[in-house]
């Protein structure tokens, strides 16, 4: 068996002495990992740390196999990601949600979304938009996607300013002017690509993404969202004020 890929290095993991199991995710095979040999070497250790792209060759003799990678260098941005507060919490958070995904399951969408989040996170800013986006993304990729196009109560498309914490769903202004207190704000900007939200949008973007990630995701398998996750908010909500 063999195949060839561009892929996202998402984590790498020592495995004996000079190999390592390594993550990745690629762009027609989903999430996948592989034995690199020689992987702490001068030569390849630079490559294979997370936020940077290769181009990898998997073989194995068997399709279920753990398989070996071959790689190659396309964008090595991980150093320059490091010196980065916002970017360093950013890239461990997004590997975080890589792993939610179930293996060898193909998904191109949010793969091109990470590999767009990545060459934009010098801009705390646009990185934080394109997470929340992520975010939302996955819920949907796993099956918990929110439906935020038309109403709850009246099935319209105006004046969408509310989620249902409990459905997932979108809620117009007038409809949840009475339970304004119990729903989430509904963020325009993950409604439309061109608006340029404010900070405290973008705060009430990661709220609602990460109520129904807790919720649907994290709760059922005993786990809590990521302290990268907190300190990437954290830190792109001091410097977008």
């Amino acid at each position: 068996m063999e195949w060839s890929d561009e892929a996202l290095v998402t984590g790498v993991r020592r495995h004996g002495e000079a190999s390592a199991i390594v993550e990745l995710l690629t762009f027609t095979r989903g999430r996948h990992m592989g034995l690199v040999r020689g992987a702490f070497s001068r030569r390849l250790a630079p490559w294979l740390q997370p936020g940077n792209t290769l181009h990898v060759t998997w073989r194995a003799r068997l399709e279920d196999q753990l398989g070996t990678f071959s790689v190659e260098p396309l964008a090595l941005r991980a150093e320059a990601l490091m010196r980065l507060a916002h970017a360093a919490f950013g890239v461990s958070h997004m590997a975080s949600l890589i792993r939610l995904l179930p293996e060898r399951d193909p998904h191109p969408a949010l793969y091109r979304v990470c590999q767009t989040i990545l060459d934009t996170f010098e801009d705390p800013r646009d990185a934080a938009i394109l997470m929340a986006r992520l975010e939302l993304a996955l819920l949907s990729e796993l099956g918990f996607g929110l439906d935020l196009e038309t109403c709850a109560a009246t099935g319209g498309r105006e004046d969408l300013i509310y989620v249902s914490p409990r459905s997932g769903r979108a809620v117009s202004a007038q409809a949840g002017a009475p339970y304004a207190d119990r729903l989430l704000p509904l963020p325009t900007f993950l409604l439309a690509t061109q608006i340029r939200p404010t900070a405290d949008e973008i705060a009430e973007a990661f709220r609602l993404t990460g109520h129904f990630l807790s919720r649907h995701i994290m709760e059922p398998r005993g786990f809590a969202l990521s302290d990268a996750r907190a300190a990437f908010i954290a830190s792109v909500a001091r410097q977008a004020q």
